[in-house]
């Protein structure tokens, strides 16, 4: 029976849980809020991580975003070490954080859907 599955979306799972755990409990920094890491990207070596990450508690303005993250990339040496000592693996990944943006784009869509609909709904009346 083949595996549900492989190890690289495993490996992925635990990383993004232990990620999260180590940056709400580690980092103390105000400038970061609160950090939820929406998803991860592996390469399959398990070599190269790209974290996605979404905050709250701060203002959702391009610079306090570019910011937090920088915060989060300068302080990738100690979440690896962290990481290093929480998950058994022969080599700890390269981490490089980036912001979600599929949140916010999803949020600017359902406003534009909204929008959309009460424009029509407001047509449908007029013509009645």
């Amino acid at each position: 029976m083949a595996r549900e599955f492989n190890r690289t979306d495993r490996v992925a799972e635990q990383l993004q849980r232990e990620l999260a755990q180590i940056i709400q409990m580690e980092i103390k920094d105000p400038r970061v809020g609160m950090v939820t890491v929406s998803g991860i990207d592996i390469s399959r070596d398990l070599y190269y991580v790209t974290a996605y990450v979404t905050f709250l508690g701060i203002p959702e303005d391009k610079k306090s975003i570019d910011s937090a993250v920088d915060v989060l990339n300068q302080a990738v040496g100690f979440i690896r070490s962290l990481v290093g000592k929480r998950m058994q693996m022969r080599v700890v990944p390269e981490i490089k954080f980036a912001f979600d943006q599929s949140i916010a784009r999803g949020s600017e869509l359902s406003a534009l859907i909204k929008k959309a609909r009460d424009k029509d709904g407001n047509t449908q009346e007029d013509s009645e």
